[in-house]
């Protein structure tokens, strides 16, 4: 049957097609409502509590100008969410150029607030004034309570429109603002308030304002939380640190700097630093401006770490840890194994983009550099022991990473070998196309034999591995690279290694750095290991190689883990499969009477090809877990405890999850 054509005539169009009429003019709000993402970033979850950030962040100002000490927010059950604060009040007298109300014009207008005239707000995180009218324009409704002049003030909104004149209803002797909203459903792919992504930001912000009660609620479960961390970025480092063996107590710097002009004062920019290096391998530093988490880094963060690099090498080098022949250490190697807090704030920072992600601010470079560089000098001369402890362990860093290079060298130049010259034990599939292909990562031989034999050849490979791989997260790159299974499974993937530098790659040009996503051999790559306490020993193994050192590979979500069940039920010729205890009891009731036979499988050799084949690897049956990383720092944390060194911290956090993660993940 011929599929029916239409065909339509193109005119070019003419000076007549493009008129004053066809411009359109977007008042108040209505362009937040029409291109949210240009404001919030996108309408995700990420997006939604990007509006609750921004509420957030103007009381956060608030203690910054020192008339703040408590911030509470709650979630309602409603699924509304409110911000309220102790600080001066949003004005509501009238606004000398609008006419209007000073606490109507910021809900309702964009680039309207304190934040542009400096005797306002000395420092503050909300620059742009877009914030709370944009919270306001994309909320389904908005309401406003300011106690201030001995008054209560009220003004409702609605879709950013006011529908209620601002008015008195009631009386208090105290100061503050109130601001409860509830998401717009119309622009939001979801409106369910996370409370762990909310408290997170809650510990952080009472981390950098330990002057500061942070109190969450949250009515649908009962919650409710204090934050209060007198210890500022020293308890903030230790946190951070909590899971790990450290070489030293936290460093903590300091310093103010001005800019004039003419003997006039442009900018005062206030730095603070906490540091500390652990025994493992992994570099985290969180940046702020004004509070703001600047996941992108920036100017501030270059300037840190040009600092940290510089003081290192100078003192290496004059107590002759480093000699005249040795080459400088690099920015990686001082970094191994550090954890560190750079908080930041300047009356005029300069941010890119409405999501302030990267601090743009050129003059805080050199600040920055100049305050650590001081002050950081000024401690290893003082703390000799402290500074060759960390000099030391920047050199093995530097020595590593020269044998990583030659390991890395190696591991490519068999990544890029043709198939013949795959690692001996892998099954391929005949298949050449990558997207059709999955590559499955067995536990042990006998249960590679038997996915050998139960797999369909034409699109499934079988690496089987022999015994527990290697934890990556207790060994350096050269190590985990000189491993023979870790090898093999990146020979097959074909991709190369990824490797992290704090939050980015590193540079193209060193060897570390072969990863390319498009060589992938096989779309999918999934885990199968017994459904027992060793097998999952063994996944999260494998998954915390994975995380590390090809990461891109999970977050692209390519990896998946096989759920293969623990029982056979039997009854005449009926058979069933049971992946849990639970389900299993429910089968046997179901089945009831004599002649119910339950086969418990210790292990994957224990099921033939045939049950294999139906229950973990038939795409038509089988049961697959996608493994994504939607948080980050939360899975950095996870693995950290999981696989770290330290003892206590996982056997905590095993005793207090055993339950969930047996119910949720099964695995």
């Amino acid at each position: 049957m011929l599929k029916e054509e239409t065909t339509a005539t193109v005119e070019t169009p003419t000076t007549s097609d493009y008129q004053a009429e066809h411009i359109a003019v977007l008042k108040g709000l209505e362009g937040v409502r029409k291109r949210p993402a240009m404001y919030i970033g996108d309408t995700s979850a990420r997006g939604l509590h990007h509006l609750l950030e921004e509420v957030i962040d103007n009381s956060v100002d608030e203690a910054l100008a020192g008339y703040c000490k408590r911030i509470e927010v709650t979630i309602h059950k409603d699924g509304s969410a409110s911000v309220a604060d102790d600080g001066r009040g949003i004005p509501v007298d009238i606004h000398p150029e609008e006419g209007k109300p000073a606490v109507e014009v910021v809900m309702t207008m964009l680039h309207a607030g304190g934040k542009f005239h400096t005797g306002a707000y000395r420092v503050s995180g909300g620059l742009h004034g877009v914030g709370v009218s944009v919270v306001n324009a994309l909320s389904e409704w908005l309401e406003v309570w300011v106690k201030r002049d001995g008054k209560v003030w009220y003004q409702r909104y609605e879709r950013g429109e006011p529908v209620t004149p601002l008015k008195a209803v009631g009386k208090s002797a105290r100061t503050g603002t109130t601001v409860r909203f509830k998401p717009d459903p119309e622009i939001f792919e979801t409106t369910e308030w996370d409370a762990n992504r909310i408290k997170q930001r809650l510990h952080e912000l009472a981390f950098l304002n330990p002057q500061v009660r942070f109190i969450f609620r949250d009515e649908r479960t009962g919650e409710e939380v204090e934050f209060h961390e007198k210890g500022g970025l020293v308890a903030y480092v230790q946190h951070l640190n909590r899971n790990r063996e450290v070489l030293h107590r936290p460093i903590y710097i300091s310093g103010v700097r001005r800019i004039e002009q003419d003997g006039k004062v442009l900018d005062e920019v206030s730095v603070e630093v906490a540091l500390q290096y652990h025994e493992g391998y992994q570099e985290q530093i969180l940046s702020f401006a004004n509070d703001v988490r600047t996941v992108d880094g920036g100017t501030h963060e270059s300037g840190f770490k040009n600092a940290l690099t510089r003081v290192i090498n100078n003192y290496a080098r004059k107590v002759g840890l480093l000699k005249e022949k040795d080459p400088n250490l690099t920015g990686d190697d001082v970094r191994e194994g550090l954890t560190a807090v750079i908080s930041v704030k300047l009356m005029r920072p300069q941010f890119e983009g409405q999501t302030k992600h990267k601090l743009g601010n050129s003059e805080v470079e050199g600040i920055v550099f100049s305050i650590v560089h001081e002050e950081l000098s000024a401690y290893f001369d003082k703390n000799g022991t402290v500074a060759r402890r960390i000099a030391q362990k920047s050199i093995r860093a530097a020595q590593a990473r020269e044998a990583a290079k030659r390991a890395a060298e190696l591991v490519r130049r068999k990544t890029a070998l043709d198939d013949a010259r795959l690692p001996g034990k892998l099954a391929d599939c005949t298949e050449k196309d990558p997207s059709l292909c999955e590559l499955f990562l067995v536990e042990g031989e006998s249960a590679g034999g038997t996915a050998k034999q139960a797999r369909d050849r034409r699109t499934q490979a079988i690496l089987p591995l022999r015994g527990k791989v290697l934890n990556v997260e207790k060994h350096r790159l050269d190590k985990v690279l000189s491993n023979e299974e870790i090898r093999a499974i990146i020979t097959a993937l074909g991709t190369g290694i990824w490797v992290e530098d704090g939050k980015h790659r590193r540079k193209s040009g060193e060897s570390l750095t072969e990863f390319d996503i498009s060589k992938r051999r096989y779309d999918r790559i999934i885990l199968l290991a017994d459904a027992d306490v060793d097998g999952s020993h063994i996944r999260t193994l494998l998954l915390t190689f994975l995380f590390r050192y090809l990461r891109p590979l999970v977050e692209g979500g390519h990896v998946y883990i096989a759920k293969p069940p623990l029982y056979a039920i039997r009854k005449g010729r009926e058979l069933y499969y049971a992946y849990t205890d639970e389900e299993r009891d429910a089968i046997v009731r179901k089945l009831g009477g004599r002649g119910v036979t339950v086969q418990r499988f210790k292990g994957l050799g224990e099921m033939n090809p045939d049950q294999l084949a139906e229950t973990t690897m038939d795409q038509k049956t089988r049961v697959l877990l996608k493994v994504t990383l939607e948080d980050a720092k939360k899975a950095d944390w996870l693995f950290s405890v999981l696989m770290g060194e330290q003892v206590e911290p996982r056997r905590q956090f095993i005793e207090q999850h055993a339950k969930e993660v047996a119910d949720e993940l099964d695995i």
